[in-house]
């Protein structure tokens, strides 16, 4: 079901993947996505696709670990981050199958502490999602721990009433630009 939402979803937001891919274009070049190495379900390592926002050459690094982000951004990007459109090409990976609308999010492959803790609680045998539990309560702002135990909770009580209520405090959330960055 995920995967024929995705395919919708992407065939309805054409328009919106060629304005922004011609802004990035424009901005700063080739490549217009940015791929990245991240850990899904069983902790398979898969690529990840979003929109880049970053200059060319930027470190591989998540960005709050960065001193001053802002200098690494192109034009479009903070834009793009703000209102989360950096994330639409993940419809691709939900249309491959490798993460689904609602789940955890997917940990960078070098999050080792992150990635132990989530198998320990056995999170890691649940498909990861654009977004989840975690991201409506603190996203980056969270401590891993705090991250697993949102993630743990998630776990334990998966339903379609808390996956619709994930959904829509994200739409919230983006709409608000809370807890993005």
């Amino acid at each position: 079901m995920n995967r024929l939402f995705g395919l919708m979803f992407l065939v309805v937001l054409i328009p919106f993947f060629l304005i922004i891919s011609i802004t990035i274009i424009i901005n700063d070049g080739f490549p217009i996505l940015f791929k990245q190495k991240r850990i899904g379900i069983n902790n398979k390592e898969f690529w990840i696709y979003k929109f880049r926002t970053m200059k060319k050459n930027t470190p591989d690094i998540p960005t709050h670990l960065f001193k001053d982000s802002k200098y690494y951004y192109i034009k479009s990007g903070l834009f793009l981050r703000k209102y989360s459109l950096d994330e639409l090409p993940q419809l691709l990976n939900i249309i491959k199958g490798d993460i689904n609308f609602i789940g955890p999010r997917p940990a960078l492959f070098n999050q080792e502490d992150l990635i132990k803790i989530r198998t320990i609680k056995g999170i890691h045998k649940i498909m990861p999602g654009i977004s989840g539990w975690a991201q409506i309560n603190g996203r980056d702002n969270l401590s891993i721990t705090e991250k697993v135990e949102m993630d743990y909770f998630y776990l334990n009580n998966r339903s379609v009433t808390l996956d619709l209520k994930i959904i829509i405090l994200t739409i919230y959330k983006v709409l608000k630009s809370a807890d993005i960055s």
